[in-house]
């Protein structure tokens, strides 16, 4: 008789959490094994349950928040941090598309596809976009309907609005605590 061997299991990667007043709220971030995993708005559709968060611990985060800071005061427009985003090979690239739309600009569900070379896959873009886990950092608020209007947005499209806006220097999108 021969032993069948068990599958072993990896434990866990360590996460920690912290909260960030924001001045579109408050933001919680999440790192696992010290790498930016996730940053959740309030009231955040697909936001994962608190339990999951880990620890709270601030330390992973002072780059992070640095560079929030930074972004909300107006003197940064490209994010500069190491991220572990998981997800799907093509929820992957959604992410990565995502990152490469210019502060202040917006492009389609169907231009992101077209790009990912899917040209007919703009709703499967538009449900991966939903499924980023660094909003804000991963700018899925820059991605738009076709005809430029604004569709769904995790944390809502009042706040898409006024990332928008303060993205175009308009002052509806001024921060001001949300």
């Amino acid at each position: 008789m021969t032993a069948t061997p068990t599958a072993i299991r990896k434990p866990p990667a360590p996460r920690r959490h912290t909260v960030l007043d924001s001045p579109y709220g408050p933001l919680t971030l999440v790192a696992t094994d010290g790498v930016l995993a996730g940053l959740y708005m309030t009231e955040q559709r697909h936001r994962p349950p608190e339990e999951t968060f880990g620890v709270p611990d601030p330390e992973p985060f002072a780059e992070t928040v640095r560079q929030l800071d930074a972004y909300f005061a107006g003197d940064l427009t490209m994010f500069d941090l190491p991220l572990r985003l998981d997800g799907t090979p093509f929820q992957r690239a959604v992410w990565a598309e995502l990152r490469q739309i210019p502060y202040g600009e917006t492009r389609s569900y169907g231009e992101l596809a077209e790009r990912l070379g899917k040209p007919g896959a703009s709703r499967a873009v538009g449900l991966a976009n939903g499924r980023n886990p660094v909003g804000i950092i991963v700018p899925c608020h820059r991605v738009v309907g076709a005809t430029g209007g604004l569709t769904g947005y995790g944390g809502g499209l009042e706040r898409k609005r006024r990332l928008l806006d303060f993205e175009r220097g308009e002052p509806s999108g001024a921060p001001a605590l949300f």
